[in-house]
């Protein structure tokens, strides 16, 4: 998979959002989603989703990114981002909501750009813009 639509000006850089736990918080991700529409992304918001169903959605959807609204379970996360290097490719992965700093250096191992409650809103598109734009497995 290419990350084609962030890099051959046909479409915006499309990105999913999706949940991994039933945790019942909805507001991240319903600003996450707001914050990259206003700065240019085209969102499709896949809701509550296994690692399968995730992965499944970024390679039918064709997205470019896939941000995760994490639970507060690491190690979902990283089943996630397993399935969706095998079925989608390297699509860049970024994760926010509850993660305590061993968490966030163990997604950060695995190429998981991690942003805990707070975080600006600016750092989430900028760093959205930047792994929508650089190449395949260079970040």
């Amino acid at each position: 998979m290419s990350v084609g639509g962030a890099a051959d000006g046909r479409r915006p850089p499309r990105v999913l959002l999706a949940k991994t736990s039933l945790d019942g918080h909805w507001r991240g991700v319903m600003i996450v989603a707001r914050v990259l529409r206003d700065a240019g992304f085209e969102v499709v918001n896949l809701g509550e989703g296994t690692a399968d169903q995730i992965a499944a959605a970024a390679r039918d959807e064709d997205v470019d990114l896939v941000g995760l609204n994490v639970g507060g379970r690491v190690e979902v996360v990283e089943r996630v981002v397993e399935r969706v290097r095998a079925l989608a490719g390297d699509v860049p992965v970024f994760a926010g909501g509850t993660v305590p700093p061993w968490a966030a250096k163990r997604l950060a191992d695995v190429g998981v750009k991690v942003f805990p409650p707070g975080s600006s809103r600016d750092d989430i598109a900028a760093a959205a813009r930047m792994l929508t734009t650089s190449t395949p497995g260079a970040g």
